[in-house]
């Protein structure tokens, strides 16, 4: 059994800076991700992808038997020094991030009738909400420009594995709305104009719908490629909802005819 007590370890030094830095993460192909939880998810769907497993004594492992060539035992203090965690769970691993460029076409029958498009949606708790529930209703999601990043270690907790059993997309805007129009879904976007129309009254299970950030919603060039725009019936003292509280009634609402 291999142990690490030295916070300096190279192995610390680097999931140190795979939790830090989106640019070495896309360097290296590897993300750090943190929890049992979420170990066991990785080694449920994406086991080959499992690269290094720390942990501290006491703390329960799902069985890593060929799953994982580096299982590390540390102390307290490394586990503290490299978890992005201000209370870590005893777990930390690297994993090898999955591809997201978008297919040449995307599947409009059963298995891909619904697309979800963040646009500018910059804080990874956020998105990563968004990405469970789209993986409840059976919705596959794009992040456009601007969007927080999918492996971010707040992203990934959020998500809760997601990333480890669904296709997750980055493409540019002009490109992820040819790919739903070209499907034959019609593209819709969550904001208020003249026409537009009640979340209820509109079909959303084969579509494509974009949901902006809280800040600016979504943007003028995202809104030039929708047919229609949307909106969530609320009170009148209600200005607005969570983004991902807007987008969990979206994805019920193309999800719950199925």
């Amino acid at each position: 059994m291999e142990t690490i007590t030295s916070r300096t370890n190279p192995l610390c030094t680097h999931l140190r800076r795979l939790a830090a830095s989106r640019a070495y993460r896309e360097k290296t192909g590897e993300c750090l991700c943190d929890s049992p939880k979420l170990l066991r998810e990785a080694v449920l769907w994406a086991a080959p992808a499992v690269t290094a497993v720390l942990y501290t004594a006491g703390t329960e492992l799902p069985p890593l038997n060929g799953v994982c060539a580096r299982v590390v035992q540390v102390t307290e203090g490394v586990m503290r020094s490299v978890s992005p965690m201000e209370t870590p769970q005893g777990v930390v691993f690297s994993c090898r991030m999955a591809e997201t460029a978008p297919p040449p076409r995307l599947d409009a029958g059963d298995g891909g009738r619904r697309y979800l498009l963040l646009d500018g949606v910059q804080d990874p708790g956020n998105v990563g909400t968004m990405l469970r529930t789209a993986d409840a209703f059976g919705w596959t999601v794009f992040l456009l420009e601007g969007c927080a990043d999918l492996y971010n270690p707040k992203t990934l907790r959020a998500a809760m594995g997601v990333q480890f059993r669904r296709p997750v997309y980055r493409a540019p805007l002009e490109r992820a709305a040819a790919l739903v129009r070209e499907a034959g879904l019609p593209l819709y976007a969550t904001a208020l104009a003249e026409d537009t129309a009640d979340v209820r009254a509109v079909d959303l299970s084969r579509c494509g719908v974009v949901i902006g950030s809280e800040g600016r919603g979504v943007s003028l060039q995202a809104l030039a490629l929708c047919q229609g725009t949307v909106k969530i019936p609320m009170e009148k003292t209600c200005e607005s909802l969570n983004a991902a509280a807007a987008a969990a009634v979206v994805l019920w609402e193309g999800a719950r005819n199925d």
